[in-house]
């Protein structure tokens, strides 16, 4: 009823499945892991790039992102990866995809 108070998401959240599924349809897409540089070294998805969302740059860095590819971005739980796919769809970017749960959730 009051759908103008809700503002849309720009990008989608994906359970670990689907996140996977995306994966392989898309050989192309840009795994982004937004967690900090130690949190990735510990345990990452395989051929995933970090971009720590915390850096002082990462806006910086999003904006010179490529518009046209796939993003699947994860964090630790999906909470800074949501903030980090919201402010990469404020960029621009079409098809960007959230982990929901994050690493945690991922059991592949």
């Amino acid at each position: 009823m009051f759908d103008f108070f809700k503002t849309k998401k720009k990008y989608e959240n994906a359970s670990a499945e689907k996140f996977q599924q995306l994966m392989q349809e898309n050989p192309d897409a840009v795994i982004l892991d937004v967690r900090t540089a130690g949190e990735f070294r510990q345990d990452a998805i395989k051929k995933a790039r970090n971009l720590d969302m915390m850096s002082f740059d990462f806006g910086q860095k999003i904006g010179q992102l490529d518009k046209d590819k796939t993003y699947l971005v994860y964090c630790r739980s999906g909470n800074r990866s949501a903030r980090a796919c919201g402010l990469m769809a404020d960029a621009g970017i079409e098809k960007v995809y959230n982990l929901s749960g994050g690493i945690m959730s991922w059991p592949y």
